[in-house]
């Protein structure tokens, strides 16, 4: 966040400098107001290549195994463009090579679920998916399993068997 403030100011001083050294070229013919505004225009430019670049540097930076599940994209009011193209700021993915099986209960999944957001820390989910019943459980606060490995204190949650996650866990091993 602080490189990206950095790097929109700069471009705002650039664009100004740009601006500055084109006014003394033409024999100071621009109007004095141009430099502010062309700064500031690039300075709205950068902030905006920056969300919408977001998603694809951070998708360039994910390790192997990590398979995006669910994208959320951004439109808003204050942003009128957003509207026309939308935005990823947040985003879903599954670490594949986390996902553990247990023989005992074949239709069911562990795996872990890493939420990523622009301006949020990644947060990391434990999450437990039941292939036949189409449901799932989000294992916050961690799990107790009986002797069988069964999860006990699981809360379930009816789930579409299209359901992104459901379809990454159960199809991944």
């Amino acid at each position: 966040m602080f490189l990206e403030l950095i790097a929109t100011v700069f471009a705002g001083m650039a664009m100004a400098g740009v601006v500055m050294v084109i006014n003394r070229a033409t024999g100071g013919r621009l109007p004095r107001w141009f430099a502010p505004v062309a700064a500031g225009a690039a300075m709205i430019g950068v902030t905006i290549s920056s969300e919408y670049s977001w998603y694809g540097r951070t998708l360039d930076g994910m390790p192997e195994g990590l398979q995006v599940v669910q994208e959320v994209e951004n439109k808003s009011m204050i942003r009128p463009w957003t509207y026309a193209v939308p935005f990823v700021d947040r985003f879903a993915a599954i670490d594949t090579s986390s996902i553990q099986r247990n023989p005992k209960l074949a239709d069911q999944r562990l795996g872990d679920l890493y939420l990523f957001g622009r301006w949020a820390p990644v947060n990391k989910l434990p999450v437990l998916a039941d292939c036949a019943g189409a449901r799932r459980a989000n294992l916050i606060d961690g799990a107790n399993f009986d002797a069988d490995g069964a999860v006990i204190d699981a809360s379930w949650v009816q789930v579409a068997h299209d359901d992104p996650v459901l379809i990454a866990l159960c199809e991944a091993v």
